[in-house]
């Protein structure tokens, strides 16, 4: 079964949230926003991810080059474009966010 996940990035903790293909959520956990806390839930090998979401932002480089040098198949997206038109959170295989940043949460957002 194929998985995706989407990562919402803070200073301190990353919020993963993993669904399924059917977009049932398999795992929600809150890790330290390190490279090797990431990669301690994300290289399970339950998980065949088609696609993990990176939010945008001051980390994104350092956690994306990690990832990705891991071998997983990582992507950055910014928040504006979730904001901007919350379907392609699917569109993009990422099937939900945290249960405190949801897509549609994003969508109802004031601008920065």
């Amino acid at each position: 079964m194929d998985h995706s996940a989407g990562l919402d990035v803070a200073v301190k903790e990353t919020s993963i949230c993993i669904v399924d293909d059917t977009g049932r959520i398999v795992r929600e956990v809150k890790v330290a926003s390190e490279p090797e806390a990431l990669l301690q839930v994300l290289k399970n090998p339950a998980y065949h991810f088609k696609r993990i979401g990176l939010e945008a932002g001051p980390m994104s480089q350092w956690l994306y080059s990690a990832l990705a040098e891991a071998g997983l198949p990582v992507i950055c997206v910014e928040t504006r474009h979730m904001r901007a038109d919350p379907p392609t959170c699917s569109n993009i295989g990422i099937a939900c966010q945290p249960k405190e940043m949801t897509c549609k949460q994003r969508e109802n957002e004031p601008e920065k």
